[in-house]
């Protein structure tokens, strides 16, 4: 665990948060709200670096199927600001350390202490080296049959993919598109939008023209607080977790994408998923504050 305590570091109040969350996507603001309805003075640090970004229609979210996830912070923002107890501010969070029995959080160059941190900082993907491929990022290129494949219904898809894990994704688009191609990411030479959809410009000369194409990105979590920390992490990478997302240091949660509770197989990568992680997060911060 890492800790640089500089002259440029300096407490700009004296105020103990009950919960500093460090995200302001989903996950991070469902947990500022299930705070602010039980009075717990909360910070909100958000980063304004979302996963899904380049996503205009997000989906599989009820009450909000196809709502732009831009307008869905937003309007989450505004539901939040309802609550006095609950300061949100457009920052970056870049140490955090234990502290007196809590935790200390540096947050552009001033410290601040709470008894509970919630890290929902999210993922960053790395695309298949492919020209063209993160052009339509989000777009007609996805990653998440539940929540993209709908938009491609009675049309020809391919899941550029070479695991193991490309012929259940075949398989599952099947009752969805009128064809699936699976196609080997090493063939494909480039990737050129094309009407209604996508065109792969293959190595052997011919092109294949799909409606949208599956890709397996590579992921890590954003940033390098959770390597501060000192957190214990899964196979795959993500924060190991309880199913209230209590890590393995005492008082800091995790939740939303960078998370996985031992009962599954790797992190949920879905708006619902998130949005339940950060309430129960919440949940469990407002039961230690009882607890203490």
């Amino acid at each position: 665990m890492k800790s640089h305590d500089g002259p440029e570091r300096k407490r700009k109040e004296l105020i103990v948060y009950d919960a500093i969350i460090i995200g302001g996507g989903p996950a991070g603001l469902q947990a500022a709200l299930t705070l602010g309805r039980m009075h717990r003075r909360t910070l909100l640090l958000d980063s304004g670096e979302y996963r899904n970004a380049t996503v205009r229609h997000a989906h599989n979210l009820l009450t909000n199927d196809g709502r732009d996830p831009a307008e869905l912070r937003r309007i989450a923002r505004a539901e939040i600001a309802a609550y006095d107890t609950v300061e949100s501010r457009d920052a970056v969070a870049t140490d955090i350390a234990p502290e007196d029995g809590g935790l200390r959080v540096v947050v552009d160059g001033e410290e601040h202490s709470a008894h509970a941190v919630i890290i929902a900082t999210g993922v960053s993907d790395e695309l298949p080296p492919i020209p063209g491929l993160a052009e339509h990022w989000g777009d007609t290129v996805a990653n998440c049959p539940f929540c993209h494949g709908h938009e491609f219904a009675g049309r020809p898809v391919a899941v550029v993919n070479g695991s193991d894990h490309a012929t259940a994704l075949a398989r599952m688009l099947e009752p969805v598109a009128s064809e699936v191609h699976v196609v080997d990411p090493a063939t494909v030479r480039e990737v050129a939008g094309a009407a209604g959809g996508l065109r792969l410009l293959l190595d052997d000369g011919s092109a294949l023209e799909v409606a949208g194409a599956f890709v397996a990105p590579t992921w890590r979590p954003r940033g390098d607080l959770l390597e501060r920390i000192g957190v214990q992490r899964q196979d795959s990478g993500a924060v190991r977790t309880d199913p209230f997302g209590r890590t393995s240091v005492e008082g800091v949660y995790a939740v939303g994408d960078i998370a996985q509770p031992d009962h599954l197989p790797g992190p949920l990568f879905s708006l619902a998923a998130a949005i339940a992680g950060g309430q129960l997060a919440a949940v469990a911060v407002v039961q230690s504050l009882v607890a203490r």
